[in-house]
């Protein structure tokens, strides 16, 4: 097991994380949740940054809080409220990624930059948002990183930025067989990367499912009041009241296709899955 957390906790005022997630070697999971959920305090407290009030967290098999310098640097990290100075220039980097990481390869950073038309000789002031999302990522990728916790890495960016962004994350999984730890708002960038997903809602977990599970077998059922009282709701997780009369959200799409042929029902997407999960009422 590349990293788990067991009912790991934090409280700040009114606000309570109380977080369990595992993710294996040679996967990409994905948490997923509304802002203010408690996604960027899990992943300070996995890195280390902020301490937990209790709970248990392992990397690479050990206590994270006995991890060595050593093995510190086998993590790779995108945070989205941090960044390089833009005093630097692109060039400034590898000496500086060198004395931070024995396996910094200057060779893989070049090689990334010129693939993605970064310029050396400019200052990261003067870079795109873009440009400057996808140096953090490239900077993380060139120093044999096993895991990445990547946080909001897409945040801001265009489609065609994005598209290119995560291509550089598929080649990480096909060559280096690590493992990716992700949040994003993007849910189309989620169900093309991620084997599985957890969703946490004001600092709970209250979804884990594999994507291709969640794509293929979820639903959203839109139905009237009248229809509601006939229907069989045994499978049904949420229900959410619209003007129409309302969405239900259920993890079992061929029953009630086979049972219910004529209701009208849209294939659950992560979006959907997540509005209605946080929004929607117990059934």
């Amino acid at each position: 097991m590349t990293l788990s957390l067991e009912h790991v906790t934090k409280h700040y005022g009114t606000f309570e994380l109380d977080c369990s997630l595992t993710l294996k070697k040679g996967q990409v999971t994905g948490l997923i949740g509304a802002n203010g959920a408690g996604k960027s305090t899990t992943f300070k407290l996995i890195l280390g940054l902020i301490r937990p009030d209790g709970g248990n967290i392992r990397v690479f098999g050990k206590d994270g809080g006995t991890l060595t310098p050593e093995e510190k640097e086998d993590i790779g990290v995108v945070l989205s409220d941090s960044g390089f100075s833009g005093y630097l220039k692109g060039k400034d980097l590898p000496p500086i990624m060198k004395g931070f990481y024995r396996n910094f390869d200057r060779d893989r950073y070049l090689s990334l930059c010129e693939k993605f038309n970064l310029p050396q000789e400019k200052s990261i002031k003067e870079f795109s948002t873009g440009m400057k999302a996808k140096l953090k990522v490239i900077a993380a990728l060139s120093h044999g990183a096993k895991l990445l916790i990547l946080d909001e890495p897409t945040a801001g960016l265009d489609v065609i930025a994005r598209d290119e962004l995560l291509d550089l994350l598929r080649d990480y999984m096909e060559k280096e067989n690590g493992s990716i730890l992700i949040s994003s708002h993007i849910s189309g960038d989620l169900e093309g990367l991620c084997d599985d997903l957890y969703l946490i809602d004001n600092g709970k977990i209250v979804l884990h499912e594999d994507t291709d599970v969640l794509l293929d077998d979820y639903a959203v059922l839109k139905v009237t009041a009248e229809q509601l009282k006939r229907l069989d709701g045994s499978y049904f997780m949420k229900k959410k009241k619209e003007s129409f009369g309302y969405c239900c959200l259920t993890n079992r799409r061929q029953f009630y296709k086979e049972n219910y042929p004529d209701l009208v029902m849209e294939k659950g997407t992560i979006d959907e899955v997540i509005t209605l999960m946080v929004r929607g009422e117990a059934v």
